[in-house]
């Protein structure tokens, strides 16, 4: 009996010292049934990870968050308060705080919800990389930035985190190249197969809405192109009509005085070439005019590009600018 009781107690006590060590294992899991012990993800939360192709787990780890799609402008203002330009409108707090995904209803930019929700369900994945995975995927994303990234607007987009977050770049990438990047070599494609089962969706959105600005954003630069090269041929139209009408006077003022003087033969000679200057003046008026008709044209289609541009970058952001607060 007594050696029965000294098991029992053996026991007792590597339970009690597994204990600790158990929960600490266990803890994210039981973090994660707290979380969710309530929760049932809104039609339009659920919508968006179906979209994103999110796997069970990208989902759960979404889910985890109680993402919530504000339409308040000041009330989103509030839950993401730190910024910085990308082509997302979101945001993650850590330690499972929530992410919040900006309602962007403008037809035009369809997908932009979608990029948004899979860039910040990737943030709290990160998170939940072990050390050991962290570093290896680390250096997969360095490894595919140093040597092998061609989008300058991607390559922009990771030199502006360096200025605003330099000790958060590579969690950015990991977001970033996750869901803006069509194709990257096959360890991250590998990976990032754990949190969808078709990426593509994902790039295919980042594509279409990004695909709005961009195109807009060329025409502003032809037309840009086109109205300085019409301004300054305006302008050499204007001068050489300047140089004709001195010269028509001159010439007029002559005629008069050969005319008054009785220098007939003169005046009827010179009016030949006279009348030869005033024809070639007017016709330089003519195309001055439709040069200058061209060029308010192109300022019309400037101005109406322009001011599309101005109206995907309000219907994507609440701040009038297109961003991002993690």
């Amino acid at each position: 009996m007594r050696g029965v009781r000294q098991t029992i107690l053996l026991l007792l006590t590597i339970a009690l010292l597994a204990a600790p060590f158990l929960v600490w294992w266990k803890a994210q899991a039981l973090t994660d049934w707290w979380q969710l012990r309530d929760y049932t993800a809104p039609s339009t939360v659920a919508a968006l990870a179906t979209q994103d192709t999110m796997t069970a787990y990208a989902r759960h780890v979404f889910y985890v968050n109680h993402p919530d799609i504000e339409s308040n402008p000041g009330q989103f203002q509030k839950d993401c308060n730190e910024s910085e330009k990308t082509i997302i409108l979101g945001c993650y707090h850590p330690d499972q705080n929530g992410i919040f995904v900006y309602d962007v209803t403008d037809a035009r930019l369809s997908g932009v919800e979608q990029v948004t929700a899979a860039h910040e369900m990737l943030h709290a994945a990160y998170d939940r990389l072990s050390s050991k995975e962290r570093n290896y995927v680390d250096g997969l994303l360095q490894d595919y930035y140093n040597n092998h990234l061609t989008d300058q607007r991607i390559i922009d987009t990771i030199n502006s985190y360096k200025q605003t977050e330099p000790n958060d770049v590579v969690n950015e990438m990991h977001s970033v190249f996750g869901t803006e990047v069509a194709d990257l070599p096959a360890p991250l494609e590998t990976y990032y197969k754990r949190y969808f089962d078709n990426r593509q969706a994902v790039t295919g959105f980042a594509d279409n809405y990004e695909n709005e600005f961009t195109t807009r954003e060329d025409q502003i630069k032809v037309l840009k192109s086109q109205l300085d090269q019409l301004k300054a041929s305006i302008q050499s139209q204007e001068a050489d009509l300047d140089s004709q009408l001195k010269q028509i006077n001159t010439d007029r003022t002559k005629l008069d005085s050969e005319r008054s003087s009785g220098q007939i033969a003169a005046y009827n000679a010179g009016v030949v070439s006279f009348n030869q200057e005033v024809n070639s003046y007017n016709n330089s008026v003519e195309t001055l005019r439709n040069s200058i008709n061209q060029y308010n044209q192109l300022v019309g289609q400037y101005n109406a590009v322009a001011k599309e541009l101005a109206s995907l970058a309000q219907s994507i952001d609440s701040r009038v600018q297109t961003q991002i607060t993690r």
